[in-house]
């Protein structure tokens, strides 16, 4: 098996469409554990906090079914694969998703979605910091963000 840095841009696109074809699969059984556990009982959870979580499942499975169309459709046209390529290797891009996090706040933040989901299906109060903390963490992130898009440059070479 190649190491990941050796294989071309398409065979990293292939290799996107499965792991999200596996994210696809771990959403629909978390979904299918969730309901056999007697989360989201509409007597404990309040109606927020099940729309919070009916538009993060549902929403999530059709954003992950959207992103595989948008690699499978890049596959397809030489033309599109080679901007995309040459927008994810651009520098300012990178040097962004570095300075707000990197791969480490997209994580927390993933994570922090998948705590909130769950506590959505089942306790009110754990539902209501994770939310808060969710929302904090974004916030410090795009907050972040902005700060060095508008005054990277200036704080480059310090």
């Amino acid at each position: 098996m190649k190491k990941w840095s050796n294989k071309s841009y398409s065979e990293k696109i292939q290799m996107r469409i499965r792991l999200l074809w596996l994210l696809f699969a771990a959403m629909a059984a978390y979904m299918v554990i969730v309901s056999c556990l007697g989360g989201g009982d509409s007597r404990v959870v309040t109606n927020s906090a099940d729309m919070f979580a009916d538009i993060v499942l549902f929403g999530g499975m059709g954003a992950v079914i959207w992103r595989i169309c948008q690699n499978k459709k890049l596959l397809k046209n030489r033309m599109m694969l080679k901007a995309q390529m040459l927008k994810e290797r651009d520098e300012r891009n990178q040097y962004l998703h570095d300075k707000s996090g990197g791969i480490a706040m997209d994580a927390t933040l993933i994570f922090a979605l998948f705590v909130t989901e769950t506590a959505a299906m089942f306790n009110m109060t754990a539902f209501y910091i994770a939310l808060t903390i969710l929302f904090g963490a974004a916030l410090f992130k795009a907050g972040a963000w902005l700060f060095y898009a508008k005054c990277g440059p200036m704080f480059r070479n310090i």
